[in-house]
């Protein structure tokens, strides 16, 4: 039986010399949030596995075949709602394909998504604070497509997840998500 610890060391091995991006922070920080946001609110062991894992399928030289091996068939299938199918695409067809994926997505991958929406907005706001509209340049498509899709997907989470169970993840999505689009337009 696979532990949380076998997760975070095939995770760790994944994104091995991968840094968040314009960071020097290295890229595992990023599922290891996810996984704790979601430990935080008591997301079944299965749920956080994924969370570990949930890049790895779309950022590294994993596949869902050794996801599924180490870790079953839930853990795979939640990893795979979780990776853009065609990185080739456009960051517009990726996007707009992830939104419409999340009006059907089973809810466990409603909750990583939502912690992983989480841990990003919580980060850009920080990065924000330090270096201002400078953060936009790091970014394929700037300010005003990351607040679309940050907008787009927070509506659909937040008619998907309003249940008592998500309401407190929701609720600080949401603030953050106003804090850099919305206060951040002001400067």
């Amino acid at each position: 039986m696979p532990t949380i610890f076998d997760a975070i060391e095939f995770a760790t091995r994944a994104h091995a010399g991968q840094f968040r991006k314009g960071t020097r922070i290295p890229y595992i920080v990023h599922p290891l949030a996810v996984a704790r946001i979601l430990i935080e609110h008591d997301a079944p062991d299965n749920v956080v596995f994924a969370a570990v894992l949930h890049d790895v399928i779309e950022d590294t030289n994993a596949t869902l075949a050794q996801v599924r091996a180490a870790f079953g068939d839930e853990v795979a299938r939640l990893v795979q709602g979780m990776s853009e199918p065609n990185r080739q695409d456009t960051w517009e067809n990726r996007k707009h394909h992830t939104l419409t994926f999340m009006e059907t997505a089973p809810l466990n991958v409603l909750l990583i998504k939502v912690a992983d929406q989480l841990d990003n907005i919580r980060s850009l706001r920080q990065d924000y604070a330090q270096q201002g509209e400078a953060i936009w340049q790091r970014f394929h498509r700037g300010r005003e497509k990351q607040e679309w899709y940050y907008k787009r997907m927070f509506d659909v989470l937040h008619r998907r997840l309003a249940s008592a169970q998500t309401i407190g993840l929701l609720q600080e999505l949401e603030a953050n998500v106003r804090a850099v689009f919305d206060e951040t337009a002001r400067h």
